[in-house]
């Protein structure tokens, strides 16, 4: 039966590495109740505060109802061409009468997909993310099951919504709930899978039936190379979702339950200039070095090298004291024949806070099958001692 091998640092001699290059900054500050700060593109965490308090996100479900349509794309549910009528609750409810966030949409009018997607991004529209919620599934509660359905999928385990506008509920019904963790990792989802529809978010303008209208995210040029995602109130305070990109390096950034809309620029600020501050981009191993040994069970060798399958770049505090630790993670022993280049495990760095890093690990060489004795010893082996 395989089991999990799991390797702390001293096992594969990178304690001195350590000491010098992983070190944990507390210089990193923010009057924000709740925060999350990550590199999306290595998955690494570099600040977390009560990351996985929930809050209600208000406007910022918008971003959700974004992602699941985004999703209903790219599985071909519907088409951006698609056709999309304009019901009289969509209209009412989010629409000119509510004196809300709208695009105007005309009642009984037909608007297709692409065009709704810009008036929810762009405009913040109500209207818009009732429309694409009754032209996927008929309702707004149906599309919500569609929503969760979604978040789960995609790993939001502590999320839960109730509709696409993140209007507040009916008395007595519980309200939408979501983390600072699982916004950021929304973003995430957005940025690698829906990349294409990613531009709509920082779209500066959109005019619909003959109505000009500038982009309504509030963090939208406060802060430099922020290009999306949006914010919200709600009971809990305001909240914000962004993204940075500058000189290559991108970085997520979530913050709630802050008591105004400065108090949330002024955090938001804090948090995203902290990864530029107070965090480097740091090479542990390059690509190819040898990390770990797996074991293996039926070959000619016992033992294989792991390799990095690319060059570990984390981006690691600049100061302060060791809190890292590295840990190489597979699953074995190893069956033979192993083929060299097979991803087998991953090197983790783990943090106070749990996994910060991920790296692939590789078989750096081949192992043959062993002959009748060697494969009958590894058998007598396991039986007497175990794989440890």
């Amino acid at each position: 039966m395989p089991l999990i091998r799991i390797f702390a640092a001293a096992l594969f001699s990178c304690t001195a590495l350590a000491t010098t290059t992983f070190a944990f900054a507390e210089t990193l500050a923010t009057r924000a109740p709740i925060a999350f700060l990550s590199a999306p593109e290595n998955g690494t965490v570099l600040f977390a505060k009560d990351a996985d308090k929930a809050f209600g996100p208000g406007s910022l479900v918008k971003v959700m109802t974004a992602a699941t349509v985004f999703e209903a794309l790219a599985t071909e549910d519907v088409r951006e061409e698609s056709l999309c009528k304009v019901s009289e609750h969509a209209w009412r409810t989010g629409g000119a009468p509510s004196r809300g966030a709208t695009m105007f949409a005309a009642i009984k009018s037909e608007i297709a997909v692409e065009d709704l997607l810009a008036g929810l991004l762009v405009h913040n529209a109500n209207d818009a993310a009732i429309i694409l919620a009754e032209c996927l599934d008929g309702s707004e509660e149906a599309f919500a099951q569609r929503m969760n359905a979604y978040a789960e999928t995609i790993g939001m385990t502590s999320s839960h919504f109730i509709n696409p506008t993140g209007f507040a509920p009916d008395e007595g019904q519980p309200d939408a709930k979501t983390t600072a963790r699982d916004l950021a990792g929304l973003a995430t989802v957005i940025l690698d899978k829906h990349a294409d529809h990613y531009g709509l978010f920082a779209q500066p303008e959109f005019t619909w039936n003959k109505i000009y209208q500038r982009n309504k995210n509030p963090l939208l040029g406060e802060i430099r190379q922020l290009d999306g995602l949006g914010a919200g109130q709600s009971s809990d305070g305001h909240a914000g979702l962004a993204s940075v990109e500058r000189n290559g390096r991108r970085v997520i950034a979530v913050v709630a339950g802050l008591s105004s809309d400065k108090n949330r620029l002024t955090a938001m600020r804090e948090v995203v200039e902290g990864a530029w501050d107070y965090f480097q981009v740091q090479t542990l191993f390059q690509r190819g070095d040898e990390i770990a040994q797996a074991r293996v069970f039926g070959g000619r060798e016992s033992y294989v090298p792991l390799q990095a399958a690319s060059d570990v770049d984390v981006l690691l505090p600049l100061g302060g004291t060791l809190d890292y630790r590295l840990r190489v993670v597979y699953s074995g022993p190893l069956a033979a024949p192993v083929k060299a280049g097979d991803i087998v495990g991953e090197l983790r760095v783990v943090g106070k806070d749990g996994i910060v890093h991920r790296t692939k690990l590789a078989t750096a060489s081949a192992v043959e099958p062993g002959d009748t004795t060697e494969r009958a010893l590894d058998g007598l082996s396991e039986l007497l001692f175990g794989w440890f």
